[in-house]
């Protein structure tokens, strides 16, 4: 039986609609949303607002957690499962979407942080998110929570 990692995500909205998605500093052309592990005694509102703090440099004043959904899992892929299983003990990661909103006036996301994770980032369109930018170990997920979130079929 697989373990999964508690991990939470940001769908984080600016004040014009549009979607922040960040480029992976390890994968020119891989872009995600914000997102991480839960620790050990944390909750998941907590988890997000330190990830998003962490990996975009936004504080919590700067957005309003508007909508959350759970229940999203992948396995990760063979060729990494065994690292990640010695890592922390898990075979992939179920997932917590939040849905954020960021307040007007709030500064612009920071990617470059210590430890890095992205590269870049931009604000979309939901509906020009394109699949081909994701792991296909995460595709379904990201297929149903563009779903689930803003209607779109991907």
């Amino acid at each position: 039986m697989a373990n999964y990692r508690p991990n939470v995500a940001a769908l984080m909205i600016n004040p014009a609609g549009k979607l922040l998605i960040c480029e992976r500093l390890s994968q020119r052309g891989a872009w995600q949303f914000p997102q991480g592990g839960v620790d050990s005694g944390e909750s998941h509102i907590k988890a997000l607002r330190r990830e998003v703090h962490e990996e975009i440099g936004l504080r919590s004043q700067h957005y309003k957690i508007v909508l959350q959904r759970d229940g999203y899992r992948y396995l990760y892929p063979e060729e990494v499962r065994e690292k990640k299983v010695r890592k922390h003990g898990n075979h992939g990661q179920i997932q917590t979407y939040f849905l954020c909103r960021l307040k007007p006036g709030s500064p612009d996301p920071n990617v470059d942080q210590r430890p890095a994770e992205f590269r870049d980032y931009k604000w979309i369109q939901p509906k020009h998110f394109d699949i081909s930018w994701v792991p296909a170990f995460k595709q379904n997920v990201y297929r149903a929570v563009m779903h689930d979130f803003f209607g779109i079929k991907l």
